[in-house]
């Protein structure tokens, strides 16, 4: 509800899904800086979610302090978290980093499982006056209950919980925000369905709206990706009813040429301390492990190994796609896993039919699917690359028509039977539908977090005759 104030203007800037783009966020704090000092009025900076992404060497060597330190250089009002700060760092870390943020984290779907209660850095929505102007602010961020759970969290659904604190906002406030880390289909239903939303601002699914989407009442803004935009909105009072109304939304592009001097002194440090950090030795190999992706090769199949260990499973499949390059001969750094493997890709266990087993291993021998560019979902790589499999024997014939290329399939000496459930070690990636679908169909899928994929390769390396078992061929022409 919004009720009479004596500010004429109230200029909102916001940043969403940066993902750790450390390269834009100097150029795009000096944009920030810029329009605070141009401003008509008071100025409220938001960011949506997303800013940490540990495919970053300045967030993995610093374990997201990096993104803290910037943040408050930056001079954020509020922010709330996306995904991949939610799912990709223990809760301890979490504790730690966002104790030292300046700003609130506020979301209102996030809840301790033991407490019922938001994390003690976590608040379920806030009030900030801007120049006498009551801002009344709740967030919400994509509710990936299951992984959650594993975390010691419940993710709640988020059009209840945003429904439920608008309630207690509007009474209270000028101006109330929601900052939607949920996609903009999601924020297209909130316009419609819930009553009392001014503004909301949106990532996760990375739109672009250039001019901001009007839906009823509520102004709906969403800033692209990667810190290619800041978006920028004006509100102006109305002289006939005395109410906030948008007057001015548009994007601004961040110029790599523009930087703020201390916002860039500190990216530079931070990149120097998480290199240094990174240098850690995890092992010292004998022997080169190339990569392919389009055939079998010795580094997939140690990934299909680390895999298939860590889980237990009967057999693993996963995608060569995840690593960016052969594993050299010598010593092996924590740094050069992360630079090789940057995925924040997370180990499973699912029950599927040996006919989609087929089919996904049948795809693998296509380049249309090995070619296939992918992006989102935790993948960090450029192409999702052919399968690699540990504990499968696949024989094959590489001149056969499409789909019919496979001749058998063994487990342990037997075929694997196309009506029978078996239990696998894959990737979480893959239960999304992406990349090889079918493997996204099977049931009781059992995550496994916080590891990565590339701390199952340190696991891996350290096991004695590893390196071998990779040279055993597991697809036979």
């Amino acid at each position: 509800m919004l009720k009479k104030s004596h500010n004429q203007k109230l200029t909102i800037l916001y940043t969403n899904d940066i993902h750790s783009h450390f390269e834009m966020m100097s150029s795009a704090a000096a944009i920030i800086s810029r329009e605070r000092t141009a401003a008509e009025g008071p100025v409220l900076v938001l960011d949506i979610g997303d800013h940490m992404d540990r495919a970053a060497v300045e967030t993995e060597g610093s374990m997201g302090q990096a993104n803290v330190d910037i943040m408050n250089l930056t001079g954020y009002d509020a922010i709330t978290i996306g995904n991949n700060e939610g799912l990709t760092f223990p809760a301890d870390v979490l504790d730690h980093l966002y104790a030292g943020l300046q700003c609130p984290v506020v979301c209102c779907n996030i809840h301790e499982t033991t407490s019922g209660a938001p994390p003690r850095w976590m608040k379920p929505s806030i009030v900030v006056e801007k120049g006498g102007i009551r801002v009344g602010i709740t967030g919400a961020t994509a509710a990936f209950a299951g992984f959650y759970q594993l975390l010691g969290w419940e993710a709640s659904d988020p059009d209840q919980a945003i429904a439920e604190q608008v309630r207690l906002l509007s009474d209270q406030c000028d101006l109330v925000i929601v900052l939607s880390h949920l996609g903009l289909t999601t924020d297209k239903r909130l316009a419609e369905n819930i009553e009392g939303i001014d503004i909301i601002l949106g990532g996760h699914t990375h739109h672009v709206l250039e001019d901001p989407l009007v839906i009823g009442g509520t102004v709906i803004c969403g800033a692209g990706k990667f810190g290619k935009y800041v978006g920028r909105l004006v509100l102006e009072r109305s002289h006939e009813n005395g109410r906030l109304l948008s007057r001015e939304g548009q994007l601004l592009s961040v110029d790599q040429a523009l930087i703020e001097p201390v916002v860039e002194q500190a990216i530079m440090r931070h990149h120097e301390l998480a290199e240094q950090r990174l240098q850690e030795q995890v092992a010292v190999i004998d022997r080169k492990l190339p990569i392919h992706y389009e055939e079998e090769s010795p580094f997939a199949n140690l990934l299909a190994q680390a895999v298939l260990h860590h889980t237990g499973a009967e057999f693993s499949i996963v995608n060569s796609g995840q690593l960016l390059g052969p594993l050299p001969m010598g010593e092996i750094s924590a740094g050069m896993l992360h630079s090789l493997c940057p995925s924040p890709v997370n180990p499973c266990v699912v029950t599927l039919l040996g006919e989609h087993i087929y089919q996904a291993l049948e795809e693998s021998l296509l380049l249309e699917f090995n070619n296939k560019k992918i992006m989102g979902f935790g993948f960090r790589g450029y192409i999702l690359g052919c399968l690699a499999v540990d504990g499968l024997q696949v024989h094959y014939d590489p001149s056969g028509l499409p789909y019919h290329k496979i001749n058998s399939i063994t487990l342990n000496g037997q075929p694997l039977e196309r009506t029978r459930e078996y239990r696998v070690g894959t990737l979480d990636m893959f239960t999304f539908k992406i990349g090889y679908e079918t493997l996204a169909l099977g049931r009781d899928t059992a995550y496994m977090l916080p590891e990565f994929i590339r701390d199952l390769l340190r696991e891996e390396l350290s096991r004695p005759g590893s390196l071998d078992e990779t040279l055993v061929p597991r697809w036979i022409s």
